[in-house]
């Protein structure tokens, strides 16, 4: 509980965080920001990590002109494309592993099959839509992976989401993370941008669960 609240303190106190780490390191807040979002992206077990809001943030402080917005955008892009190609890989090597044990009561083969082919049909918006919502980015590339999505395709879709979840969220903390009403909201901001990105999961949630309702 005390590691979920320093989380939370730290996600509503990007900005001033983020702030302190420019001026003490420089250059080296590129490699940092890299880090964070590779390991967001690239690691199931990292999901937790500030992906939306770290951009936004990021683009802010640029724009103030800690950072150089060309090269932040270039090694945001650069983090979000290896961390899900990671993620995606992962996936593949873990995949085979749980498939040697064909059908059994830790491996349903029909279920896999159905997986892959939901993502070799729908993986593309998949792959492009997870981007932009929290827990979801993390996972998808692995289970893309899992249910061995084509490279190539999975390699295509990955970039293009990776770059448009880059350019906007930096763009919109450039252009509107400095004006005095986003800056002194900054945490309610944060908030909202967290609960907006959960929305469309909530609403498949539950027009899965009282579609099934009235199904039956």
């Amino acid at each position: 509980m005390e590691l979920l609240m320093h989380a939370v303190e730290f996600v509503l106190h990007l900005d001033d965080h983020l702030n302190v780490l420019a001026a003490n390191y420089g250059i080296w807040i590129y490699a940092i920001l890299f880090i964070i979002v590779f390991a967001e992206t690239g690691f199931v077990v990292t999901p937790f990590l500030p992906g939306d809001s770290l951009l936004f943030v990021a683009g802010a402080i640029a724009a103030a002109g800690q950072m150089d917005v060309w090269s932040l955008g270039a090694t945001l892009f650069a983090a979000a494309v290896l961390g899900n190609t990671s993620n995606y890989w992962i996936g593949r090597w873990v995949g085979p592993l749980v498939f040697k044990w064909e059908q059994s009561r830790w491996f349903n083969r029909h279920a896999f099959d159905e997986a892959h082919g939901f993502y070799e049909k729908y993986g593309a918006a998949t792959i492009t839509v997870a981007r932009f919502l929290p827990f979801v980015r993390t996972f998808a590339p692995f289970v893309a992976g899992v249910a061995v999505m084509s490279h190539p395709k999975f390699q295509f879709w990955n970039i293009l989401g990776g770059a448009l979840w880059v350019v906007s969220f930096v763009a919109l903390g450039y252009f509107f993370g400095n004006i005095p009403a986003v800056k002194n909201n900054l945490a309610l901001i944060m908030i909202a941008v967290v609960v907006i990105s959960f929305l469309p999961l909530l609403y498949a949630f539950v027009v899965r669960r009282f579609g099934k309702q009235a199904a039956s």
